[in-house]
């Protein structure tokens, strides 16, 4: 029982200790800071960002016409 017990430990300081888990990790923590960004950002500037469409979509069907 204790060697299983060992054994186990063992498997999950090995996973712990996994630098590539710490990477996946760092990029998720920045993924949720750039969407939090966004989502601050898009609500502060939601009106201005909705005019610049606006007159972008009406200069490329002026161009269209």
């Amino acid at each position: 029982m204790r060697k299983r017990m060992a054994n186990a430990l063992a498997k999950a300081k090995s996973v712990l200790a996994n630098p590539s888990g710490d990477q996946i990790t760092g990029w998720l923590i920045v993924v949720l800071v750039v969407v939090v960004v966004g989502a601050i950002f898009m609500t502060l500037y939601q009106g201005s960002i909705t005019d610049i469409w606006n007159s972008i979509v009406a200069k490329i069907t002026g161009l269209l016409n």
